[in-house]
């Protein structure tokens, strides 16, 4: 069977400058929150939302004179702290779509967002088999994590940069940096020669757009740009900027205006069925009738190939299937079971009572 062949989809550049992601990185007490405070008060920006990592500066900077920013409550897990990324991203897109000023996202630090994710990598290494075993041997014994716990680590990190990237505003990174003794290809000290590190994920300098460093003693620096306003000179000496601004940066150096709106990143995603699993989730906590409805959409959608439709109707199905026959809250045969009969039996825990309320 013939299938007519796809029709070439082009359309001329726009020549807008996008908006950036700004790293800006630094000894500690060079001024890095004070300086992305400053930035949330500009008249060229729309609302701006602070997420605070590991940090304890936010609510004392709402007094630098002319910040003005909403501070992102969060409950400290990954989960929460990228779902809260995803709540900034959606209204940034909504601000975008609304011709509005863009919305900024500071996130103070992305350092303290890779040492959570490298604790996280760290613990689970020394609770697999393998590492309490070992651990079990000699308790002060060093538990390497192995490349796939690593690579999930690196997948987090990249879910929240992706967000960050595509963000149709301003996102402003805060990391931390600093000089530390150079190394040589075995990773031993080289004498009396020093280099710069800047705490994150190796990816980190690639996510941004342009990277800026400050330190106590000196101007700041433009470390690297992706732009075609201004250049930073490739011999690895950074540009210095005296009194720079992120505002200054923004709109005078990369070129960046508040009318003219750059072209919404389209998300990438394997398949149109990926965009349709959230939709069945907030579906389903709707019943099953809310299910029936999307159920109507999906077919009625004229994108989606039959593959997908088959995708998105089977996590329908599913879903449906959970709702009209409900698993039990707890498993006769499991441990939680026999611990509560056995904790009813000697008269701590009234028969009848869950594990999961007794808890």
């Amino acid at each position: 069977m013939s299938t007519a062949p796809i029709k070439l989809r082009t359309r001329k550049p726009t020549g807008i400058t996008p908006w950036p992601v700004v790293l800006l990185e630094g000894e500690p007490k060079a001024g890095k929150s004070h300086t992305a405070a400053e930035f949330t008060g500009s008249d060229k920006t729309g609302q701006a939302y602070w997420l605070e990592l590991g940090e304890d500066t936010a609510d004392e900077y709402a007094n630098v004179p002319g910040a003005d920013y909403l501070l992102i409550d969060h409950n400290g897990s990954f989960r929460d702290i990228l779902g809260q990324i995803e709540a900034v991203h959606a209204e940034a897109k909504r601000a975008a779509a609304a011709k509005e000023k863009p919305v900024v996202l500071v996130i103070d630090s992305v350092s303290m967002l890779w040492r959570m994710l490298v604790n996280w990598t760290n613990d689970r290494a020394r609770r697999s088999n393998a590492g309490q075993k070992k651990l079990r041997q000699d308790p002060d014994a060093e538990v390497k994590p192995s490349m796939n716990l690593w690579n999930e680590a690196s997948e987090r990190w990249n879910r929240v940069m992706y967000l960050v990237r595509t963000m149709p505003g301003i996102v402003v990174l805060l990391a931390q940096g600093k000089e530390v003794t150079a190394v040589d290809g075995n990773g031993d000290p080289i004498p009396r020669t020093t280099d710069w590190r800047v705490e994150g994920h190796k990816s980190l300098a690639f996510d941004a757009t342009v990277w800026v460093r400050l330190r106590r003693d000196a101007q700041p620096q433009i470390v690297g740009a992706r732009s075609l306003k201004f250049q930073v000179p490739r011999d690895g000496k950074p540009r210095y900027a005296p009194g720079l601004t992120i505002e200054q940066l923004v709109f005078g150096l990369m070129g960046c205006e508040i009318h003219n709106q750059p072209k919404a990143t389209p998300e990438l995603t394997g398949d149109l069925a990926q965009a349709w699993l959230p939709k069945v989730d907030k579906a389903a906590a709707g019943g099953v009738e809310e299910l029936k409805k999307l159920w109507k959409q999906v077919e009625a959608d004229e994108g989606l190939s039959r593959e997908e439709v088959l995708v998105v109707r089977a996590s329908i199905e599913h879903r449906a299937v959970e709702l009209q026959n409900p698993k039990p809250l707890v498993d006769p045969t499991s441990d939680a079971a026999r611990l509560r009969a056995a904790a009813a039996e000697d008269g701590k825990e009234p028969p009848g009572t869950t594990f999961d309320e007794a808890a």
